[in-house]
């Protein structure tokens, strides 16, 4: 049975995204590779991975490796971290030369050796920073600058209505909002009425954060709150085609169907492949390890197959172990130790 569908629209600056649906920045995931994938399968916009304003270390491999913004989708939103007004706005001009077309700031992420710098969520404690901040980074650049927040710092302090209005203010020009304070870490439910008071607080556009896994969850969501787009971050980790189900749904109020296993194959190759050539063989065979992990979560033996798969050392060991797991599903083989999360995307 189809239920009605939304309408929801998302512009920042001069870019209309092609779709309301965002892939949320996540430190060590959403590098260049994970975010082509995911606007090729829907994703409207795709926000990289913060990168330190801290000059000391832009020249090190991984800051370099995330600082490289030519040849992507557009707009290329580009996020960065940190507590001094000065460095920030730093940090903010030099990825605008390098490529960026949006700025994002971090003030949402709660992990303690971001917050224990006084950066990411942290900052909501101090408006005084929060506005230095944000006069310094959007006077710095000449192109859009958006900012992500968490509701406020612990449950008896939601201060994001006040630092929403704040970023209005400065000329944030779109925030998202994730559905926790940070003392909430991810623990818990994501809470969407403070985000909904957000959005009524405001007149930028607003992408609501948090817990959205599935399609049916992103519309309640969309009414809940009124926000212009939604944010998806961990429910992406190992089914990049959420983006285009969430899309479909938004869209006919009908769900598609479940991806077949030739084209779950095709992207988890593609995706292995494009890390080995970004990150080259070495590095990019480890890595790829923690995104196999992801989507083959919650499959009857899942750890007997990551375990025989994190063995493995080299580009062509990894493409064949697929490769050889599909057709045993494909053969409809009990013995395929079925590891992917084809099966439960429904």
């Amino acid at each position: 049975m189809s239920v009605q569908a939304v309408s929801a629209q998302l512009k920042i600056g001069p870019y209309s995204m092609s779709s309301p649906v965002v892939l949320a920045p996540m430190a060590g995931i959403t590098d260049t590779p994970f975010r082509q994938l995911c606007l090729s399968m829907g994703a409207g916009m795709a926000v990289s991975e913060m990168v330190t304003s801290n000059p000391k270390l832009w020249n090190t491999r991984k800051s370099r490796l995330r600082m490289v913004h030519n040849h992507e989708f557009e707009p290329r939103s580009v996020q960065i971290a940190g507590h001094d007004p000065e460095q920030m706005a730093e940090a903010a001009r030099l990825n605008q030369e390098l490529g960026a077309q949006i700025i994002d700031i971090n003030m949402g992420c709660p992990a303690k050796k971001v917050c224990n710098k006084a950066a990411g969520s942290a900052l909501l404690r101090d408006l005084g920073l929060v506005e230095s901040i944000l006069k310094a980074v959007t006077a710095a650049v000449e192109i859009p600058v958006t900012l992500k927040i968490r509701t406020g710092w612990d449950p008896t302090q939601r201060n994001g209505v006040t630092v929403a209005r704040l970023a209005e203010q400065c000329g944030i020009a779109a925030l998202a909002v994730h559905g926790r304070t940070r003392a909430c870490m991810y623990r818990g439910e994501a809470e969407y009425d403070t985000i909904a008071s957000i959005v009524e607080a405001v007149r930028i556009p607003v992408m609501a954060n948090g817990d959205i896994t599935s399609p049916e969850k992103a519309q309640k969501v969309l009414k809940h709150t009124g926000a212009s787009a939604l944010m998806i971050g961990r429910a992406a980790q190992g089914k990049p085609w959420i983006f285009r189900e969430i899309n479909h749904f938004l869209q006919h109020g009908e769900q598609l169907p479940a991806i077949g296993h030739a084209e779950a194959e095709a992207i988890l190759l593609g995706h292995l492949q494009a890390l080995q050539r970004f990150y080259g063989e070495f590095q990019g065979v480890r890595i790829a390890r923690k995104h196999v992990g992801w989507y083959m979560k919650d499959q009857p033996q899942e750890q007997e197959f990551r375990r025989r798969f994190n063995q493995l050392e080299t580009a062509q060991e990894q493409q064949d172990c697929i490769q050889a797991h599909f057709q045993l599903m494909s053969a409809g083989s009990d013995d395929s130790k079925h590891i992917t999360r084809v099966e439960t995307t429904r």
